[in-house]
């Protein structure tokens, strides 16, 4: 009997020892993502994107849009912010 309850203290001990490791890494790769997305949103605020000219052919309005969608995918826009440039890029 002492032998077993050894045997289940030491996989007690074990996995609590996985579970802090495990949580430990969640919060560090958590707080990773964070400072990566401030730092996308600081470059955005800094640098934000500028308004395309229209031309006739509408070539710089289709650009304008994919790097527009581009951003969004990214994050760096919100769907706000996305459907008020596309309207901005669709009335020039």
């Amino acid at each position: 009997m002492p032998g077993l309850l050894r045997g289940v203290a030491r996989t007690a001990v074990v996995a609590g020892t996985a579970t802090a490791v495990s949580n430990r890494v969640s919060r560090r790769q958590g707080q990773r993502w964070m400072a990566q997305e401030q730092a996308q949103y600081d470059q955005y605020a800094q640098h934000p994107p500028q308004p395309a000219q229209a031309t006739p052919g509408g070539t710089d309005r289709i650009a304008a849009l994919k790097d527009l969608a581009a951003l969004k995918a990214q994050g760096v826009l919100t769907e706000a912010e996305f459907e008020a440039e596309k309207a901005r890029i669709l009335s020039s």
